[in-house]
């Protein structure tokens, strides 16, 4: 009983293993078939549509949050400087548009280039008339200066402005940050923040006044940025396009007398009207320069220059040429 039992369970196993098996293949040739109809059925109407992918988020130029961009003209004015030059930019200062480059995005020291970003603070956020405070930190500066500033006593914002820019003043670089700000650092901070505002992407400053290198750094497409930024404040506007200045001081002789170092003023380029200079030995001589000649109006950035006077008059010269010549 038990053996006839056992050998009926083991004929009910073969049999399910027999309709699992049949049904696997009945299963197979189902699904063989299925394929073989949905390649016939393109085949028919043509390619199966791809998938639908998610929509990709839109992209556009980045520009200045000031509104103002520097962008590549088709018209390049074809220059051969002889001396060396590390990184430089020719451009309309109204448009932006680009005359002629050479790596241009490069980030570089700037030396007291930086000191275009410390005007512009200021004249945002100080009166041009106040008095500011000339402190211990102020008097004990390295590098140039203004070098008469009275410790302990208060002078004309404007005055220490003229010699932030002309003669490129450490010494007014600190006094006009911590009148601002309190301190250097707080004032670095804004200086920072308002590059970003600006939508600088190669800009940023551990120093008032381009003394230090370590860290302080821009490029050539920024730079124009900030002096056209900086052009646009009618005061800064004029300081920079003097040759020189004699301001009310409270020092001996009651006046304070200033010169610009822009080496085209020394040498009476046609039309110049700014904007400032700077040299440290790891930055090298560095300058934007801009000039007037009848409606055109166009700048320089020169960064690590072997000569920035004969490199800055050859770039604008060969610019309005071609100026001339497009209209």
């Amino acid at each position: 009983m038990h053996r006839a039992s056992r050998a009926a369970h083991e004929r009910r196993a073969r049999n399910r293993r027999r309709r699992q098996r049949a049904m696997v293949a009945a299963g197979i040739i189902l699904l063989s078939v299925a394929a073989l109809l949905a390649v016939m059925d393109a085949t028919a109407s043509g390619p199966a549509p791809a998938a639908k992918r998610p929509p990709r988020a839109k992209t556009t130029a980045v520009r200045p949050n000031s509104g103002y961009a520097v962008t590549p003209s088709p018209q390049q004015v074809r220059v051969k400087l002889n001396l060396p030059l590390r990184s430089g930019l020719l451009f309309d200062v109204r448009s932006g548009r680009v005359l002629w480059q050479r790596d241009p995005r490069q980030e570089l020291p700037i030396a007291s280039l930086t000191k275009m970003m410390t005007a512009l603070i200021v004249i945002t956020h100080a009166r041009s008339s106040a008095k500011v405070l000339i402190t211990p930190q102020a008097v004990h500066f390295t590098g140039s200066g203004v070098g008469l500033l009275p410790r302990g006593k208060r002078v004309p914002l404007l005055a220490l402005l003229y010699g932030l820019l002309l003669p490129s003043g450490n010494d007014a670089a600190i006094a006009l940050a911590q009148h601002v700000a309190g301190t250097q650092a707080r004032f670095i901070g804004m200086m920072n923040a308002e590059a970003q505002r600006l939508g600088l992407t190669c800009t940023h400053y551990t120093t008032v006044s381009g003394v230090v290198d370590q860290g302080n750094h821009s490029c050539a497409v920024d730079l124009a940025v900030i002096a056209h930024a900086l052009l646009g404040h009618p005061l800064l506007a004029k300081i920079v396009a003097s040759s020189s200045a004699v301001l009310p001081f409270p020092i001996k002789g009651r006046k304070l007398f200033l010169y610009n170092n822009n080496p085209l003023y020394a040498q009476d380029f046609p039309g110049t009207d700014g904007v400032k200079t700077g040299y440290t030995t790891k930055a090298g001589l560095c300058i934007v320069a801009t000039a007037r000649r009848g409606r055109h109006w166009l700048g320089v950035v020169l960064l690590h220059s072997g000569n920035w006077a004969t490199q800055a008059e050859t770039l604008l010269d060969a610019g309005f040429a071609a100026e001339r010549r497009r209209r």
